[in-house]
């Protein structure tokens, strides 16, 4: 990309999030956190510049740098891409690892983090502002709505449908045909079977609907 990354976060996803743009050989600015004990570090001699909610660094984006938010909170997360839909007129810039292999004829979103080794089959759809983990395999047809969170090494099968705030734990495998819904949760290594209703949390082998 021409202009430079301004990260917003600086914990959890963010440092695989620098991994990602310097295997693109793009250009990070710095982060923004809201942890003030992390204003004035580094990470991988990247400065913590200081808030996200600062004019004097917001006013950046959109003009002199581009802007991907690594919050791992789909809450936070959600309030910031509003922040810079309404402030800065812009939609954050997607993050996908030089080794992720994507089908010519997957669609992908805005602001997605894609790490290293993630397969997307073809015909897949991936909505805005997800979060793919190191390995996750999602096969062909699948569609994937906005902040969803698949974890790492998890399989996710053909014709599956992800619903918008998902979680799926790390080696998960959801079999083809299912769907997931809003803001279910599964839990790693579970084996999902049949659909999962919204705001439902199931765990196990085959999973099943935790109370």
């Amino acid at each position: 990309m021409d202009k430079p990354v301004i990260i917003f976060g600086a914990k959890g996803i963010a440092q695989p999030a620098l991994e990602i743009f310097n295997s693109n050989e793009a250009v990070v600015y710095g982060f923004l956190e809201e942890d003030e004990k992390l204003h004035g570090s580094e990470i991988n001699t990247v400065p913590v510049l200081g808030h996200p909610e600062d004019d004097g660094f917001l006013k950046l984006i959109g003009k002199k740098t581009e802007a991907f938010v690594a919050v791992d909170d789909a809450k936070y997360r959600k309030f910031i891409v509003e922040l810079l839909n309404e402030r800065r007129k812009v939609q954050p810039v997607n993050a996908i690892h030089s080794t992720a292999f994507i089908s010519s004829d997957a669609a992908i979103g805005h602001g997605n983090f894609i790490n290293a080794r993630v397969t997307l089959g073809t015909g897949t759809e991936i909505g805005q502002h997800c979060i793919l983990h190191t390995g996750a395999i999602i096969d062909h047809h699948v569609k994937v709505a906005d902040y969803v969170q698949i974890g790492a090494g998890s399989i996710i099968n053909s014709e599956v449908t992800i619903e918008e705030g998902a979680f799926i734990g790390s080696g998960a495998t959801i079999v083809s045909g299912v769907t997931i819904g809003k803001n279910a949760r599964i839990g790693a290594g579970s084996v999902v079977i049949s659909s999962v209703g919204a705001n439902e949390t199931v765990f196990g082998n085959p999973a099943a609907k935790i109370k």
